[in-house]
């Protein structure tokens, strides 16, 4: 019900939008179009993979592997497997439901999406040019041992 109402908020703002200026408000939803079009094939792809991962993999298996039961190997596994994957935050957290949902830890997919979201082992040669090598190591090793913090206070917290 709640979709419903949220919908029909944004619908409403976006005929007001149009009326009050119906030039700006074409060039938004043709911006936002190409916004989504740019999008689409990574958050594709990574919904395909998603799907194929948990077709393949079981609940039980992926609560072996990232399960609460895991402890601190599936953590660290998360988090490297977090710290190597490029995916973008609107395609990770609903993930990361869904691993949830089958059977993943907090603690797990606490470190994995911090990883995501603050280490970047296949951004580095990007970073290394405008950052250097040594701040950008730096940058990297710090955050990844900050995302144990995360996972450790997500685990006592949610978990």
């Amino acid at each position: 019900m709640d979709n419903y109402l949220l919908y029909g908020i944004t619908i409403f703002l976006l005929v007001f939008s149009y009326f009050k200026d119906s030039k700006k408000t074409k060039m938004a939803l043709k911006k936002a179009w190409k916004s989504f079009e740019n999008i689409l094939p990574e958050f594709l792809g990574v919904i395909m993979l998603v799907g194929v991962l948990l077709a393949v993999l079981n609940p039980q298996v992926i609560s072996q592997i990232l399960g609460s039961n895991s402890g601190w190997f599936g953590v660290i596994l998360a988090a490297v497997v977090g710290s190597i994957t490029l995916i973008p935050g609107f395609v990770a957290f609903p993930m990361a439901a869904m691993l949830l949902k089958n059977g993943a830890g907090y603690m797990q997919i606490g470190a994995f999406v911090s990883t995501l979201m603050m280490v970047g082992v296949v951004t580095m040669p990007v970073e290394i040019r405008y950052f250097g090598k040594k701040l950008t190591i730096l940058r990297n090793l710090f955050a990844f041992i900050f995302s144990f913090l995360v996972a450790y206070i997500v685990g006592k917290v949610a978990g």
